[in-house]
């Protein structure tokens, strides 16, 4: 399943994000019956990180957008966009055909700039999302 389709949406949702900053986080799944990558949901951008890791489910794969607002120490208010791939407790042939789409999928979501592989919930905690929006600051 390496050339998994992706619906429309997906990247209409992202254009939505990353343009108009109308959500917070974007959540993909796989659709194995369809060989599709799909939207499985959009958090409003009113929403916060906290809000985000709640959607996530603890041993299913996913691939997440995450629209993170910080300030600098210049104390400049800016926003990353962060591409997520969650977790590693998921079943075996799921971790495997999440990782052979995920670069492909990454290719038609045209703005990412931060990528993030997690192994489990503490490897995406606001701590680390932070230090990395930081890090590619500079």
């Amino acid at each position: 399943m390496a050339n998994a389709a992706v619906d429309d949406e997906c990247k209409l949702r992202f254009l939505e994000l990353k343009d108009d900053r109308t959500h917070r986080f974007i959540i993909y799944k796989i659709d194995e019956e369809q060989e599709m990558v799909v939207v499985e949901k959009v958090g409003e951008s009113v929403l916060n990180y906290d809000d985000f890791a709640a959607t996530l489910p603890a041993n299913e794969c996913r691939y997440a957008i995450f629209d993170y607002d910080f300030m600098t120490e210049e104390n400049c208010q800016k926003n990353k966009i962060f591409f997520i791939g969650f977790p590693d407790t998921a079943r075996v042939r799921s971790k495997m055909i999440y990782a052979s789409c995920r670069e492909m999928f990454k290719q038609k979501l045209d703005g990412i700039q931060v990528e993030l592989l997690a192994t489990d919930s503490a490897e995406i905690g606001l701590d680390v999302i932070q230090y990395k929006a930081v890090q590619t600051e500079q």
